[in-house]
């Protein structure tokens, strides 16, 4: 006997059986003889699923691929739009020069299927194909990619090509913020640290053990702090050390921002591990304040044991804690040239519980550079900030495709790395220029997902008029159309 046709739906219907006959539960393309009075149950075995009303009634739900006017992520036509108004595909076209390597034709529609793919989920190559399903070509401004001609096109990167897929981010930035997402006069605030981006295979280029005994890649990066947007990434090997490359990293990230429209005050933060005094320098040659924290050597703890007690303020900590801020002078360099003199703001803590006090009697000391001019509490609070820069750093892993780098080539994951910086801002700038939020809110890529982008849509044709029709009682409706009726009112970029 040929197998039952595979179908969505499971049923038991004994009274329009005929008399004799046994009923048949069809599940899939198994058909299951149960007896009219109902299966046999061993009451000595456990129970471990019954069937009632509400499975039945799923199970008869009967499922097909076959509309070709469905939309999976309509959200996308709001960062699609953005990207149309920031010239992003011309812009590409312009400044990626691939002309004669094999997959180098159009850059600018196959980083943006990449781009697109990245706001939909997207964490490899193979997923862009979801872009092409059903009608989702009709709400993106370009010709979506197969993903075997996005990755001919990823492994045709050369360093100097991925030099000016960065040209395109800082170019992008200064378009972004010139219609209305950038910070103008006020004081910026730039975070910087590394990240360790976990591949597994040893096929991956570049990809090493380094300080955290982790396979993979050991990338720069710089956010801007109230946003959280990527404003500078550069992928290093994985056995990199933390400070490698840091100085022309700090220059870099200090010209594009003010080519991008920042004219306030510029604040860089670091951890211990840029704690470099050649940095130091170029920051103050560039005009740009630092906060930066530092090693707890012999000079440094000397210098913290010399702080009278009377100079230690209390400052507000979680339950079961204390901590105190102070400030003194380091002095370091052992000739007269080489001599500096910095500001040393300290922090110390440590637990109040009786029970861990034990485990802990003294104080924790926590210590930075600056010269921020900030009183010692402020200057510890804004300090203290720099933790932020870890929410820009998960999100760009967990919120847009940074989690796994695809490629075997090390150049083709730095231009991957790309398009996932350029996805990370379209998703700040979205919710920015669209208002989607307040102000200072924390923007979250999965958030952004679930109530803008991952809603299904059906595109019809009324009166030779395009309609995206979206599902009734979408709880983030205003939202939606709020941010899509101010990012298409902004000026179109060239």
């Amino acid at each position: 006997m040929s197998p039952t046709p595979a179908t969505a739906t499971s049923s038991v219907d004994a009274d329009a059986t005929p008399s004799g006959v046994k009923p048949v539960m069809r599940c899939g393309s198994v058909g299951v003889s149960v007896p009219p009075d109902g299966p046999h149950v061993d009451e000595n075995q456990p129970v471990t699923s019954t069937v009632t009303s509400v499975s039945r009634t799923i199970d008869r739900v009967e499922v097909t691929f076959d509309d070709d006017t469905l939309v999976a992520d309509a959200g996308l036509i709001v960062p699609a739009t953005l990207m149309a108004r920031l010239g992003l595909q011309q812009l590409i076209n312009k400044t990626v020069k691939l002309r004669g390597r094999v997959g180098g034709a159009w850059p600018g529609r196959k980083v943006l299927t990449l781009v697109a793919a990245i706001l939909a989920g997207a964490t490899h190559i193979d997923h862009a194909n979801k872009l092409r399903a059903g009608a989702t070509q009709a709400v993106l401004p370009f010709r979506v990619m197969a993903p075997s001609t996005l990755g001919t096109f990823l492994r045709s990167f050369t360093f100097g090509h991925v030099r000016q897929l960065d040209a395109v981010i800082a170019e992008t930035i200064r378009r972004a913020w010139s219609a209305g997402g950038g910070p103008g006069d006020d004081p910026v605030t730039i975070d910087v640290d590394s990240m360790i981006c976990e591949v597994h295979g040893k096929a991956k280029g570049g990809a090493a053990y380094g300080y955290t005994r982790t396979l993979g890649y050991h990338p720069l990066l710089a956010t801007r702090a109230d946003t959280g947007e990527v404003l500078h990434a550069r992928l290093r090997t994985g056995s990199a050390n933390t400070q490698r490359g840091v100085k022309r990293f700090a220059e870099e990230i200090i010209a594009r921002v003010r080519r991008a429209g920042a004219t306030g005050a510029l604040t860089l933060r670091a951890d211990s591990g840029f704690y470099n005094w050649d940095l130091i320098k170029t920051l103050d040659r560039l005009e740009v304040r630092w906060s930066i924290t530092v090693s707890l050597n012999a000079a440094i703890r000397n210098a913290i044991a010399a702080i009278d007690d009377d100079a230690w303020v209390d400052i507000v900590y979680p339950d079961g804690g204390a901590a105190q801020v102070a400030e003194t002078t380091y002095v370091t360099g052992a000739t007269k040239r080489a001599r500096r003199e910095v500001r040393l703001v300290v922090r110390r803590t440590r637990l109040t519980d009786p029970a861990q006090a034990q485990l802990w009697p003294d104080w924790r000391h926590h210590a930075f550079i600056t010269n921020t001019g900030l009183a010692t509490v402020e200057a510890d609070q804004f300090h203290r900030a720099h933790a932020t820069v870890e929410l820009a750093i998960r999100d760009l892993k967990e919120g847009a495709g940074l989690e796994h780098c695809p490629s075997g080539r090390f150049f083709a994951n730095a231009a991957w790395l790309a398009c996932a910086v350029l996805a990370h801002n379209l998703i700040r700038w979205t919710a920015r220029l669209g208002a989607v939020h307040p102000t200072g809110q924390l923007t979250v890529a999965a958030t952004i997902r679930t109530q803008l982008l991952a809603l299904p849509g059906r595109l019809v044709n009324h009166s030779r008029q395009h309609i995206l029709r979206l599902p009734s009682r979408w709880p983030w409706a205003t939202s939606f159309h709020t941010a899509l009726e101010r990012i298409r009112s902004l000026p179109l970029m060239v």
